[in-house]
């Protein structure tokens, strides 16, 4: 594919549309349209600055997963916790005030964050980072009024249930997969604390 150029066509409060030109490999011109949630100034920002992160969470052997209504597929779905990185803050401090915001829980341990990788690849460059962490604490409501959200945590037989009856996000049920067959666990006991 040779790229020919990129125009944006929309700039939404949060979401900015681009249409990008490319030749392919027939030499015929071809228009994609994806969403950013960064301003893109050149074609070289596509996919280049990171938005926030997932975090995936455990406390006391068992995984936090979120029951999340989501305006965008209209209905409540299993989903990680997770949020956007603002202006000037650090990745740990994202973890942090998105994990209390969500859930009222703390910060106790960041395992392990993984590099940055794209979240939504047939529709957008977003690009978030996923970290493994360890909570304390108690699970209180501190979401906005346009969330809605419901944390627990769930032992890896209740994962295994959840996995055949309920709907996820692919990221949280990839995640929840490999919690209920131990696959998680046995990788998290390799990893070094950030922490430490």
């Amino acid at each position: 594919m040779e790229f020919l150029g990129m125009q944006k066509v929309k700039d939404g409060k949060y979401l900015k549309n681009y249409e990008l030109t490319y030749r392919n490999k027939a030499g015929k011109e071809k228009r994609y349209e994806i969403v950013s949630r960064k301003e893109l100034k050149t074609p070289e920002d596509i996919g280049k600055r990171v938005s926030g992160v997932s975090i995936v969470v455990t406390m006391n052997g068992k995984l936090m997963l979120l029951r999340e209504f989501r305006m965008s597929i209209n209905k409540t779905i299993f989903n990680l916790c997770a949020g956007m990185l603002e202006e000037g803050e650090t990745i740990e401090e994202c973890i942090a005030r998105e994990l209390y915001e969500e859930t009222g829980l703390k910060l106790k341990r960041v395992r392990e964050i993984l590099p940055p990788s794209y979240s939504a690849v047939g529709i957008s460059d977003t690009k978030t980072y996923i970290a493994f962490v360890e909570a304390e604490g108690s699970i209180e409501d501190h979401t906005s009024q346009n969330e809605e959200i419901t944390a627990s945590f769930y032992s890896k037989e209740e994962v295994k249930e959840l996995l055949q009856t309920e709907e996820f996000s692919s990221r949280s049920q990839i995640i929840a997969y490999f919690f209920a067959n131990s696959v998680l666990e046995q990788d998290m006991e390799g990893f070094q604390s950030v922490s430490d």
